[in-house]
């Protein structure tokens, strides 16, 4: 039986950079991984995505010059393929520089301190001190008439895709579905939206959720919202809306209707790890009910986004080795790479409203100069504040949206207020610059 101090399960964001970061601090770390290095993030998702979000930007600005390029998808897909090699083999380069040792194989576990690891040269097993599962999620699977049979993609599918489809019925208008219906429309196919919430984007600010939405309709996306799909037959989507029932076709369909925790095949019972339907159960330092078992990311269903699982990984490392940290989970900015783009952290104004005590300043992208001069002037900033002035709340949508919001992460995770963040010198011209104009307004 093979020793170390630190079994990592998983060589996600989450798991690798945990992994780096325990070497780091002196102890041995063995990191399990049944497939690619780099988890979904990498591989089948953050990367890939941004890749072609990428593409679809430059198709966008040749279109705004006056251009009609050639839509090369498959030239894309190429380009796709080397980034996340490319990236790939830099996972691999920063366990080997921290002498990592890496371990290729399905994972169980056999007791609390001790897995199993089906590799291909046979069974290892592996027993250390503390462990961390780091297995992520895999794509939730409605129970829909039909779906099994009728080779609909899910997320991981439509990243191996190597032509674009003429028409595509995305299924669900959450981050993932909405990130696709802007990409393939923009490269040119027909793009159809099933949702069967009100509203697309769930848990965005509702005024930016709905702004989006108008932009992708005026871009050519045909949404069906509160619309419950009833079967998929072949090509075909059966949906009720209003009491009533439609049969729309296309040539792919896509289901991204969010993810669940990867936890089957884990035999956790086997540790007596407690889970549900949502996820591995954990307190603030990510350990779980086994005082020497952590999970940290998405299989633990806190916050599904790849540097909340970076983040939660060194707080369980930290955790670990018995040190203090000032790390701020709670302060958790997210991205929607769509266009336009959206990012958000904090409390939305909707929630402000009900709750009470709060105050909201807004400003417009058409009265920025540099978004004027570059031609994105589709968007608005909201700037959200509490009773004592402390910055609560941010919320985006236009070009550079994530880079504002994180600046608005970082002063908020410090406790800043309106009025410090109006004394800060932001250079001009910047889109940047909205965030101290909304400031300014308080």
């Amino acid at each position: 039986m093979e020793k170390t101090d630190l079994i990592i399960i998983g060589s996600g964001p989450g798991g690798y950079r945990a992994a780096a970061y325990a070497a780091t601090n002196g102890l041995r770390v063995v990191l399990l991984e049944k497939e690619e290095m780099g988890g979904t993030c990498l591989n089948r998702g953050c990367i890939p995505t941004k890749t072609l979000c990428h593409e679809a930007d430059v198709i966008r600005t040749l279109h705004r010059s006056g251009v009609q390029p050639a839509v090369d998808f498959k030239g894309a897909v190429n380009r796709l393929k080397g980034v996340v090699e490319s990236l790939r083999q830099g996972v691999e380069s920063l366990m080997s520089s921290h002498k990592i040792r890496v371990v290729r194989g399905a994972a169980s576990f056999v007791g609390k301190n001790t897995v199993n690891v089906e590799t291909s040269e046979g069974p290892l097993t592996i027993e250390a001190d503390n462990i961390i599962i780091a297995t992520g999620a895999t794509p939730a699977i409605p129970p829909i008439q039909g779906l099994s049979e009728s080779g609909v993609m899910t997320s991981d599918d439509i990243l191996r895709m190597e032509n674009l489809p003429e028409s595509i019925i995305i299924i669900g208008a959450g981050v993932i579905g909405m990130e696709f219906a802007s990409i393939l429309n923009t490269f040119g196919s027909k793009v159809t939206v099933v949702e069967f919430m009100k509203e697309c984007l769930p848990g965005i600010d509702q005024d930016i959720a709905k702004r989006f939405r108008k932009s992708l309709e005026k871009a050519g996306v045909t949404f069906a919202m509160q619309a419950a799909v009833k079967a998929v037959c072949g090509n075909v989507v059966t949906y009720e809306q209003k009491g009533k029932s439609f049969d729309i076709e296309s040539d792919t369909i896509l289901l991204a209707t969010g993810r669940c925790p990867a936890v089957i095949g884990l035999a956790l019972e086997n540790a007596g790890v407690e889970y549900t339907a949502k996820g591995i159960t954990v307190d603030d330092n990510m350990r779980t009910n086994v005082s020497n078992i952590y999970a940290i990311g998405d299989v633990n269903g806190k916050t599904l986004l790849a540097h909340a699982a970076t983040m939660q990984g060194i707080k369980a490392v930290n955790s670990i080795l018995g040190k203090s940290d000032n790390i701020r989970l709670d302060v958790m900015p997210a991205a929607v790479f769509t266009y336009p783009e959206i990012a958000s952290v904090g409390i939305t104004e909707s929630e402000a409203k009900e709750q009470g005590g709060y105050e909201c300043r807004k400003v417009f992208y058409r009265s920025n100069g540099k978004a004027l001069a570059a031609d994105e002037t589709d968007g608005l900033l909201k700037l959200i504040a509490d009773s004592k002035g402390r910055i609560a709340g941010c919320h985006v949508m236009g070009t550079h949206a994530a880079d504002i919001v994180q600046e608005a992460a970082s002063l908020m995770a410090l406790g800043t207020t309106v009025a410090q963040l109006a004394e800060i010198v932001h250079i001009h011209p910047t889109v940047g610059e909205m965030l101290h104009d909304a400031a300014m307004a308080f």
